[in-house]
């Protein structure tokens, strides 16, 4: 793959894919990275192409859409590693975390813990973010319970 991209390329996960790559056992299906899914751009059409060949599910998404992203998000991007062309990239863990917890599903709710166990993110960080957050979530597609899931992660933490 990184033979067949542009030079200087970079790819940013998310989801389950790059929660696998920070340690956790669970399994995932498919490679989320951040991107455009409506007008992909011509790395994100590449991974793509080369995706369906592999019959791998990959799908850009537009994290800045659902979420407000985090300050600072991208200065805590992961850097996974090169390979050839291509820089691979987790991204912010608190981007990530703030991303599942908005959804609130059981595997969701165990990424963000795996996050935490592991030290890649705090709760009282997560909080801040949250609330930082939560007086531009009319301008995002914010779950409105998103309050009761984090007092369900508080819960898990106990």
């Amino acid at each position: 793959m990184g033979e067949r991209v542009p030079s200087g390329s970079q790819l940013v996960l998310i989801g389950g894919s790059a929660i696998a790559l920070l340690g956790s056992p669970r399994l995932t299906i498919d490679i989320d990275f951040m991107g455009d899914d409506i007008h992909p751009n011509e790395l994100h059409r590449s991974i793509m192409e080369m995706a369906r060949e592999l019959r791998i599910h990959a799908e850009p998404v537009p994290l800045e859409r659902f979420i407000p992203l985090p300050k600072g998000n991208e200065q805590r991007n992961i850097p996974i590693g090169r390979f050839g062309n291509l820089e691979v990239y987790v991204a912010d863990p608190y981007s990530i975390a703030l991303s599942k917890l908005d959804r609130g599903l059981e595997t969701y709710f165990e990424d963000i813990v795996f996050l935490l166990q592991r030290n890649f993110i705090t709760l009282k960080e997560l909080e801040r973010i949250l609330r930082d957050a939560l007086p531009h979530a009319h301008q995002f597609d914010f779950n409105p319970d998103i309050r009761e899931h984090l007092d369900e992660l508080k819960d898990r933490l106990v």
